[in-house]
């Protein structure tokens, strides 16, 4: 598309918004269609794909005996990981993480570590020196806007889904068993991200709408109906009303993407 082009459908999204419609006739609350797979890499220990929309994002957990963090020896750890494919975006290139692709995981992983999902202290198995850690990888197959939650929503799904290997200790003996047991999850939150465009919010922008987005705001909702993060993106800014209209809506969609995702993964 050339930059002729790309201005007037950028002008006509603006003023779709300021007429109170959105160029795919959703509501400005609405998310798109949410489309949930778990159990689909045999080798990993948890996985989950997930639509939403047109876009495509693939989790995976894979856990691996290591140290513990000097700060935390009696606790297991995790990190998550964001890779954007090529094929995903004309925009993605080879090589190592940019910018982008930190943010994604940072905002993935704190909605994970505030809302203490992972039962880190039962992932202990040698206290000071011996512990399960756990990789969540995030693989973006196409990109059509609102990345932040399709991976939030992927990485929760694996992590709901993930066994880990039973294992018998015998002083500084590790055997690792046949058997497994669930990593049993501590909480459901739900990742929620807004966009400004023209005064106007809107819940799950799409690739076109965050092209003339001000700025987004991304919320994570616990079970107990809490903030338990929040982060700003872009340079815009939003007014103090309409950051409370966001928690309200969020409160609102939380726990029904709560109950979507915990059907799947009671399957």
């Amino acid at each position: 598309m050339n930059g002729t082009a790309l201005s007037l459908e950028r002008a006509h999204i603006i003023e779709l918004i300021k007429s109170g419609k959105r160029i795919d006739n959703r509501d400005f609350e609405q998310y798109r269609n949410i489309s949930i797979k778990t159990s689909i890499i045999t080798k990993a220990n948890g996985s989950a794909q997930v639509k939403l929309g047109e876009t495509y994002v693939i989790a995976g957990v894979k856990a691996e005996i290591g140290a513990p963090f000097p700060d935390e020896p009696n606790k297991g750890a995790f990190t998550v990981n964001a890779e954007f494919l090529p094929l995903a975006s004309p925009v993605f290139e080879p090589g190592p993480p940019d910018e982008n692709s930190i943010e994604l995981a940072r905002v993935v992983d704190r909605g994970i570590r505030e809302s203490k999902t992972i039962p880190t202290e039962e992932l202990c198995i040698i206290p000071g020196r011996k512990v399960w850690l756990l990789w969540i990888d995030l693989y973006i197959l196409n990109h059509d806007g609102n990345l932040i939650d399709a991976s939030a929503i992927a990485a929760l799904s694996a992590l709901a889904t993930t066994k880990i290997p039973c294992i018998d200790v015998n002083g500084d003996q590790i055997k690792i068993l046949d058997e497994k047991r669930e990593l049993g999850i501590k909480s459901f939150p739900v990742t929620m991200t807004f966009s400004k465009i023209d005064e106007q919010i809107i819940l799950d922008p799409c690739l076109a709408e965050e092209e003339v987005q001000s700025c987004r705001l991304t919320v994570t909702i616990t079970d107990n109906g809490s903030i338990c993060s929040l982060q700003k993106g872009l340079s815009g800014y939003f007014k103090p009303s309409e950051i409370f209209k966001i928690i309200d809506v969020s409160s609102k969609k939380a726990p029904i993407i709560r109950e979507m995702i915990k059907d799947v993964v009671k399957q």
